[in-house]
């Protein structure tokens, strides 16, 4: 698909591959400049380099091609059933297992473990998603354990869709954040969409600002070194939870896109990875209206961070007794 685009009175001089990867949020900065390396952009009707400063005027021309359809194909992963009947599934998704296949990422996924699971696709999963998100009514990121409802038929799919847009659905979360965590509770009213400096992340800076709301309540603190949120999210923002406490000073243990190196490891405790866990889901049932409610268990590994760094807590204040006077 061909595209020309004008750069208007006001635009401030910038790298082409910046413009673009800004302008188009379907497109990475790292796609665009592959663009641009086979030619596929041209600037003022010539070849374009990534480098090359636009300026108010300039014309630019760049060629997307059709994605080739993608084929999916069921994969014997293992799947943590909590429930399941003719209308929906409810799973307890492990951390390290992506939802759907996108770039980087086409095989070993949720869908293709559900294909799998139902051995036919036809019939077995709702349509609404698409041929790539079958049955996807909502998405946990590929770190992050926890529920989560597949839909079966399209009919729950709306149903539940509707639930999940008018925020009545039962969400409560449970994340090891950095530090000590001040407030007993606290609601974080940020806005948050797509940084304008750094495509993979979300953030307040951003040109296309979306609510979002996320509720929590200090379960427990570890000393100085963490804080065992309950996380309760009133929106849906793609790193929501993540985003916020990030901006609440509290970054996620084991999460070094908003929190830096700064996580990865504590007190000596290795954090392998992003310490949040999609606790409990509840909602109504699209075909019966009856209240349904599902809860998993921490996984072993992050209970295993929780008792390392709680022992570690534990040390410091007992050093820190032992030298009082």
């Amino acid at each position: 698909m061909i595209t020309e685009l004008v750069i208007t009175e006001g635009e401030k001089p910038k790298r082409l591959d910046v413009f673009l990867a800004n302008r188009e949020r379907d497109l990475s900065r790292s796609a665009i400049q592959r663009l641009i390396e086979k030619g596929r952009v041209q600037l003022n009707g010539e070849p374009a380099k990534a480098s090359q400063k636009i300026k108010p005027g300039d014309r630019i021309t760049f060629d997307v091609p059709k994605a080739e359809p993608l084929a999916l194909n069921g994969e014997p992963i293992p799947l943590d059933i909590l429930y399941e009947d003719d209308a929906l599934l409810v799973l307890n998704k492990p951390s390290g297992l992506v939802v759907h296949p996108a770039p980087g990422h086409w095989s070993g996924t949720l869908v293709n473990a559900l294909l799998h699971h139902f051995d036919s696709p036809e019939g077995s999963l709702s349509s609404i998603g698409g041929k790539e998100r079958p049955g996807l009514v909502h998405r946990l990121d590929k770190e992050t354990s926890g529920v989560m409802v597949v839909a079966k038929t399209d009919q729950a799919h709306r149903a539940l869709a509707a639930q999940f847009k008018q925020h009545s659905i039962t969400r409560v979360y449970e994340a090891l954040a950095w530090g000590a965590v001040k407030k007993l509770e606290g609601v974080i009213d940020l806005p948050i969409g797509r940084d304008v400096k750094e495509r993979k992340k979300f953030s307040a800076r951003t040109a296309r600002p979306k609510g979002a709301t996320t509720a929590f309540r200090v379960a427990e603190r570890l000393g100085k070194l963490a804080t065992l949120l309950e996380v309760f999210p009133r929106t849906g923002r793609t790193h929501q939870i993540r985003v916020h406490l990030a901006a609440l000073g509290h970054p996620v243990l084991g999460d070094p896109t908003y929190g830096g190196p700064k996580v990865r490891e504590l007190e000596g405790v290795t954090i392998p990875h992003v310490m949040l866990h999609a606790r409990k889901l509840g909602f109504l049932h699209p075909a019966t209206g009856t209240y349904l409610e599902f809860t998993a268990p921490r996984p072993s590994d992050m209970e295993a961070v929780y008792d390392a760094v709680q022992a570690a807590a534990s040390r410091k204040a007992r050093a820190s007794i032992g030298r009082d006077p």
